[in-house]
């Protein structure tokens, strides 16, 4: 069992957060499995809104696993914020989703968000990870940092 803690700082929890994971994830060898358990360690860890990934199917992303309420099935390349991460192919950090030009709002309780590619060993992409927060900026690049060293745990 995963015991979650009280931590000084956002690095801490994630250095803790990461040895977890590889402990975590080390013994199973199935995909979808291993994504679930990330997902909802990282959701309860940190107590965020949503979190989960989205998978690139032809010029869509399509809901995969996640954790928080019922989300958006499909998202077009290019649009929104995780669709925005898949062309340009870096992590976006948006401190109020209410003023990122084409958010799709999910949830109305959404304030901000990151998103981080996933990227195959080649460096295609496959998917996104996606994380919301109820608070308005809520994200900074040490979310980022961290969310792109779990995203290699998170490789299909």
């Amino acid at each position: 069992m995963i015991e979650i803690q009280t931590y000084e700082n956002k690095e801490d929890r994630y250095r803790s957060l990461l040895k977890q994971l590889e402990a975590l994830l080390s013994a199973e060898d199935d995909t979808l499995a291993n994504q679930s358990n990330a997902c909802s360690l990282i959701h309860f860890s940190f107590e965020h809104h949503w979190t989960g990934i989205y998978r690139v199917q032809g010029e869509e992303l399509v809901l995969g696993t996640f954790q928080g309420p019922p989300a958006c099935t499909r998202i077009a390349y290019g649009k929104g914020v995780c669709g925005s991460a898949w062309k340009e192919e870096k992590t976006i950090i948006v401190p109020n989703v209410h003023e990122f030009e084409g958010h799709i709002a999910c949830s109305s309780l959404s304030n901000s968000e990151i998103v981080v590619p996933l990227k195959r060993d080649d460096g295609s992409i496959w998917g996104v990870f996606d994380i919301d927060s109820t608070e308005f900026d809520n994200f900074d690049h040490t979310d980022a940092q961290y969310l792109e060293q779990i995203a290699r745990f998170l490789k299909p």
